[in-house]
């Protein structure tokens, strides 16, 4: 059912799409028909297979430098209220950094490769993995943790039996906010600094009024955030079984 609803949701509103536009004789130039747009994915796969590997590859390469990065700190500031006064405010001006600003300077800096879209991905999602980690590494039962100080429990050992476990549910809550967002920041970094991938695909079509290509690079790009979200999902349901988001979902 978890598969199966969304499905036919979708189905039913692709349906109307195409009804829709066929019966208002819609022009393809300003809204195409679903099925011009499977049509145009179906001709060239690997065109859009191509740039949808290029994007994912920034997105997910900024994932998981700004999870360890945010793991880290997010650490030390779980431990320490000076750290936390000192570390967030850098934070929180990274995350109001306007994107557009900070691309082409990051394209001067790193060239048009593969490195400034990552660190693009990285800087959009850094701020949610670092606010999660630092409340879910405070997020303890008191009891549990004076009951392994009872046990004369080293401040390793009760980071890593107590506090980790307890920070997962904030941590994948974070995740799921960032892999969509991760997706973004590599998108928008393709528009700009002139790379290959999703966005430069997007502008490709813009430019030659080709929308259905258009269309086609929008629904390539919700699928992966779907893919990517869902995995995300799983896992967390793997690993958080025990607790109540796993329960209820």
């Amino acid at each position: 059912m978890i598969i199966v609803v969304p499905a036919l949701i979708s189905a039913l509103l692709l349906a109307f799409w195409e009804l829709w536009v066929r019966a208002r004789d819609v022009k393809e130039y300003l809204l195409p028909a679903p099925s011009a747009v499977l049509r145009v994915l179906a001709d060239e796969p690997g065109r859009f297979a191509e740039a949808a590997y290029l994007s994912l590859q920034a997105a997910i390469g900024g994932l998981i430098i700004a999870s360890l990065g945010a793991f880290i700190l997010g650490t030390a500031m779980a431990h320490s209220r000076v750290l936390e006064r000192s570390i967030y405010p850098p934070a929180l001006a990274l995350k109001v950094t306007p994107i557009v600003a900070v691309v082409p300077l990051f394209t001067i800096w790193f060239g048009f490769g593969l490195m400034p879209r990552v660190l693009i991905a990285a800087m959009i999602t850094f701020f949610p993995m670092l606010v999660n980690t630092v409340i879910g590494l405070r997020s303890v039962d008191p009891r549990a943790h004076d009951f392994l100080r009872a046990l004369n429990a080293s401040r390793w050992q009760i980071f890593w039996h107590l506090r980790v476990p307890s920070s997962l549910p904030y941590v994948f809550a974070g995740l799921r906010i960032s892999v969509p967002l991760s997706l973004i920041g590599a998108v928008v970094a393709e528009f700009l600094s002139g790379s290959a991938g999703m966005g430069q695909l997007i502008l490709i079509a813009n430019g030659d009024f080709d929308t259905p290509a258009l269309f086609g690079a929008v629904f390539v790009l919700a699928g992966l955030g779907i893919v990517l979200t869902a995995t995300v999902a799983l896992i967390e349901r793997k690993y958080l079984f025990w607790h109540d988001s796993s329960l209820g979902a």
